[in-house]
């Protein structure tokens, strides 16, 4: 059974594509790429059609993860029934997801970083004004978080 898992943050040239990217290689690493179906898409059309900030792809490729073949995409209505999971960078986007979501749609909506296992860290900033550590603090956090994630949704013990 495929597990599939929607990434979202504003404009998905940020964050919910490096959520993407370090999700596809921890599930990579673990053998389970055949369980999981992975994207990402934005709540904002500001980007569709565009490739990741290219700040966002450096961070990425500094971990060894190329998310430069991305192209940004707007959450639509059909994702809501096709994800088994969508998971929220932040909680703007949380509640513009919940206000998008039909009534009687499958999809679990949620923040991400609950994830990463501290209850006081809800969300991933936008690093989008940022320099260079906001992106390599979104890489960190990405780490964090879809660690727990993929611990939790396929019993993968601790390392």
């Amino acid at each position: 059974m495929t597990t599939k898992v929607l990434f979202v943050c504003l404009g998905n040239i940020c964050r919910s594509p490096t959520a993407e990217g370090v999700f596809r290689a921890l599930v990579d690493d673990a053998g389970q790429r055949d369980q999981f179906e992975i994207d990402s898409a934005g709540t904002g059309s500001w980007h569709v059609g565009e490739a990741p900030d290219k700040r966002a792809q450096q961070a990425c490729r500094a971990h060894g993860i190329d998310i430069s073949g991305h192209r940004a995409r707007r959450v639509r209505a059909a994702d809501f029934d096709h994800f088994d999971l969508i998971l929220a960078c932040d909680e703007k986007n949380l509640r513009d997801l919940n206000d998008m979501k039909p009534d009687e749609a499958k999809a679990d909506v949620r923040l991400l970083m609950p994830f990463a296992g501290d209850p006081a860290d809800r969300v991933v900033p936008d690093p989008y004004y940022g320099g260079p550590g906001d992106f390599e603090n979104t890489v960190a956090r990405a780490y964090a978080a879809c660690t727990g994630l993929l611990r939790q949704l396929k019993k993968v013990p601790a390392t």
